[in-house]
């Protein structure tokens, strides 16, 4: 047996089969993207003392977190094609060193120049990782698991935002922010070893089923690939487009003193890793159906928060709430294109995380962009909402498209479909 897998064959006492369980594998996977997410966000808690430090502007201290978005945009699928004959576990060990090393060489980056570099390489690795690392869970899942697999490396991301996020800060102010990067260094560390230790190792397909680039890039040929990346863009676009300037709607709009943001924030955390866990267990059976509750609630809360922002209490429920909604979401959208993708997981995964950096960029723009034409936060929120009826929109065609193509709705590629199980299969009815 291999370390780390699940066993689903020893019967209970009344003669029922045990039900399978979800490997340690995909846990520590998990614990990895805890770290990623950790680097990639904590940034905003660290922007002051590292701009005082560097000698730089705050505006120019914000541009790592779009270094490290637009790193990420571009790497998943770059990286994801450039080691698509490599062992998978091969792979993912060189990229947790790789980000290692650049968490190391931003702790001790002595100008903002080596520090800016140290994000890009830090974003390329991570970028990879979660593309590799994504096919990975989804193909040591037990069957008809593959959502909650995926719910498991996303909680990674939500605990990232509730305890690693805060904790940088917080470390930040107390001890430099240099010291934040040591931490998020020894967590991608820890994360190396349980790889090792618990990750199977797996050799690429050969002759036949030998992975080849030019076939697996078919998969952007499938109009419901585009539109998978669509509503995961969306999805993304209305949770940043108003989850960036939640802070000054807390401060400014619903008269909150500053020392209730990060309470806040833990909220808006809470919120994300309930919605990905339950979103992970009922995602496999309900595919569409959970992509039409998250996304209507989603665009519920955004609108409600628009009408009752000035109210402090209605403001600090409903970011919990967002939080909840928009990770919901999350696991399906994920199953959805390793459904459509099948065939070319690694691309999946890579596409997948692509598109929801292109969200995470999109959102904070438009919103922004109705900050400074003076429209003010609420209308932020108006167009979060405005954003997430899109999605719904998106889903709505998807969800036609899948019936029209059920028989066939993997693509071919360059690696055998897996087995898609029947409770997988369902629609907007759920």
């Amino acid at each position: 047996m291999v370390p780390g897998m699940p066993r689903s064959d020893t019967p209970l006492p009344d003669g029922r089969a045990e039900r399978p369980r979800m490997p340690l594998a995909v846990y520590v996977l998990g614990l990895s993207v805890f770290a990623l997410g950790t680097s990639e966000f904590m940034i905003s808690g660290l922007l002051q003392p590292l701009a005082r430090d560097m000698d730089v502007s705050i505006p120019q201290a914000g541009l790592l977190v779009s270094a490290f978005a637009i790193g990420m945009v571009v790497g998943a699928p770059v990286l994801a094609g450039a080691t698509l004959r490599l062992p998978q576990r091969t792979t993912l060990i060189a990229l947790l060193a790789v980000f290692g090393l650049g968490q190391v060489a931003g702790a001790v980056a002595p100008s903002y120049g080596v520090l800016f570099a140290s994000r890009v390489v830090s974003a390329l690795a991570c970028a990879g990782f979660w593309a590799v690392g994504a096919a990975v869970a989804v193909s040591l899942a037990p069957p008809g698991m593959k959502a909650r697999a995926m719910s498991v490396m996303i909680g990674g991301l939500s605990i990232a935002n509730v305890v690693g996020v805060p904790a940088g800060a917080v470390l930040g102010q107390h001890a430099g922010w240099r010291a934040a990067f040591w931490a998020v260094a020894a967590m991608s560390a820890l994360a190396l070893a349980g790889v090792l230790a618990l990750v199977p190792r797996t050799q690429p397909p050969t002759g036949a089923e030998r992975p080849r680039l030019r076939r697996e890039l078919r998969i952007y040929r499938d109009g419901q690939v585009w539109l998978a990346i669509a509503i995961t863009a969306l999805n993304a676009a209305a949770t940043f487009c108003l989850f960036s300037y939640l802070s000054p709607l807390l401060t400014d709009t619903a008269g909150l003193d500053e020392s209730w943001v990060p309470t806040v924030l833990v909220l808006y955390g809470v919120g994300a890793l309930i919605g990905t866990a339950v979103g992970g267990r009922v995602a496999d059976a309900h595919l569409f159906g959970t992509m039409y509750t998250g996304l209507a609630a989603t665009t519920a809360v955004l609108a409600l928060l628009a009408l009752t922002a000035h109210l402090p209490a209605a403001a600090v429920g409903l970011a919990l709430c967002l939080g909840l909604t928009s990770f919901f979401t999350a696991p399906a959208i994920n199953a959805r294109m390793f459904d459509i993708a099948g065939a070319a997981p690694t691309l999946a995964g890579a596409t997948n995380t692509s598109a929801f950096n292109i969200g995470n960029t999109l959102g904070p723009w438009v919103g922004g962009l109705v900050i400074g034409a003076g429209w003010g936060y609420k209308a932020v929120s108006w167009t979060s909402a405005a954003l997430a009826v899109a999605a719904v929109g998106a889903t709505a065609v998807a969800s036609r498209w899948h019936r029209r193509t059920a028989a066939s709705r993997v693509v071919a590629g360059s690696r055998p479909a897996p087995a898609v199980p029947a409770a997988d299969t369902g629609t907007a009815a759920g």
